[in-house]
């Protein structure tokens, strides 16, 4: 408590003067440095100045550059893009050729030519030969299929090529936005001045964004966008070129093609129908002989009728002799010759009459059937000679089964003829009817 009644020490007066000194000194100094910074700051803020005009002139000439750049890319992008665009237009127009070629110039042919190659299966008999229409016929199924396969293989190179070529579009066309927007902000920014009244501080935007690009790398993207497009573009054109040359080259080859089996087609039916003429003429000469074989028949079957006689007398005098009592019933030459007769009788009428069925019993059948097998041994009878009545019957019987044959050959040949009068007259509806009329539909265009 006392200390803090003591009272403050006191200075003496040099003391006092020297402390008023030290204030004068301070504050001099204080002052000179303070003129010193001010003079310091407004030639700051006279370089500042400048310094920022300077720069902000800069700035915005770069900004100009930018937009003249981003212009001259916009206008490159922009040409690529009209060129591609028309280009792709037409090579959809020769897609449609392709498909118009593929629909009516081979599938519509390749279903007639199979139509005729069924309706041609349809022939019957030695008709149904492999001649030179359905060589042709195949030949033109297997070159329709072929161009049918070479215009699908090239349908999806243009297809793939469209695909190739609207890519390309997509990004100019995503190029061309993005420059768009580009130059709408640069042009933006360009207007911007001092005194603009929505210009403002932002936060975080003085930087560098990761994901930007470099003017190098900004203006080979432009560069590698443009050079696709004109890679996709000559491609385009040289497919067209392609796509062209295939569809004549195809057509032409289809045409011949199609004119070799109307060739082929008309050969045929000339063929056919001098085959079916001379067909004709000769049933006519076969009806002809018919009538006059069956004339001759008549006169054989009239003159062997006149013959029967002799035959009924000797199965008469057989029977007749098989009546003879006791010892009577004697195997005497005239028993023999009468069997023999009658076998060589029944065997000729058999033989005639039944060419098909079993021969007649034997002489020695007949023999062992009327327990004669001991007298087999004997000297058997003269033949009747040439001018004998069975001889004769023989000789007539022999020419009315081979003038009987001849008719049924004749017959048959008249049947024969007839069927295949049929077959010829069916195999020209197919190719003539059917097939050629058919074919008058095909219509092979280039497209």
């Amino acid at each position: 408590m006392a200390k803090l009644l003591e009272m403050p020490p006191k200075f003496l007066p040099p003391e006092w003067n020297i402390a008023n000194k030290a204030q004068y000194s301070g504050a001099e100094a204080q002052r000179s440095q303070s003129e010193r910074l001010v003079d310091e700051s407004q030639r700051l803020v006279d370089e500042i100045e400048r310094t920022t005009r300077k720069t902000q002139s800069e700035v915005n000439k770069r900004i100009e550059q930018r937009i003249e750049e981003i212009k001259f890319w916009r206008q490159q992008l922009d040409d690529k893009l009209d060129q591609l665009c028309k280009e792709t237009e037409l090579l959809l127009m020769f897609q449609t050729r392709l498909e118009k070629a593929l629909e009516k110039s081979c599938r519509e042919p390749l279903f007639i030519a199979q139509e005729c190659l069924l309706h041609r299966e349809r022939r019957v008999g030695i008709d149904l030969v492999h001649d030179e229409v359905e060589q042709e016929l195949i030949k033109n199924v297997e070159v329709l299929q072929g161009v049918m396969a070479l215009l699908e293989r090239t349908l999806e190179q243009a297809g793939e090529q469209v695909r190739l070529n609207r890519s390309a579009k997509y990004n100019l066309e995503k190029d061309l936005k993005d420059k768009y927007a580009a130059f709408t902000i640069d042009n933006y920014c360009f207007s911007l001045t001092n005194n603009t009244p929505d210009v403002h501080y932002a936060q975080n935007v003085v930087k560098v964004e990761e994901n930007s690009v470099s003017p190098e790398e900004w203006m080979d993207f432009s560069n590698t966008n443009v050079e696709k497009a004109d890679k996709q573009r000559n491609n385009s054109l040289a497919l067209r070129a392609l796509i062209d040359s295939i569809l004549t080259q195809t057509a032409s080859d289809l045409r011949k093609q199609d004119n070799a089996v109307m060739v082929a087609f008309q050969n045929r039916v000339k063929e056919t129908k001098k085959a079916k003429s001379l067909l004709e003429g000769h049933l006519a000469k076969v009806m002809a002989e018919i009538n006059s074989q069956e004339k001759n028949l008549a006169a054989l079957q009239k003159a062997i009728l006149d013959k029967e006689g002799p035959a009924k007398v000797a199965q008469t005098r057989l029977e007749a002799r098989t009546h003879r009592p006791n010892v009577e019933l004697c195997r005497d030459a005239a028993q023999y010759r009468l069997i023999r007769e009658m076998e060589e009788i029944n065997h000729n009428i058999q033989r005639q009459a039944r060419p098909r069925a079993a021969p007649y019993p034997s002489g020695q059948e007949v023999a062992f059937a009327l327990g004669l097998c001991s007298d087999l041994l004997q000297p058997v009878p003269p033949q009747p000679g040439p001018g004998s009545r069975t001889s004769k019957r023989g000789r007539l019987k022999e020419t009315q089964a081979k003038a009987d044959a001849e008719l049924k050959g004749l017959c048959r040949r008249q049947l024969s003829l007839e069927e295949e009068i049929e077959v010829k007259a069916n195999t020209l509806y197919i190719d003539e009817v059917l097939c050629m009329q058919l074919r008058e539909s095909i219509s092979i265009n280039t497209y």
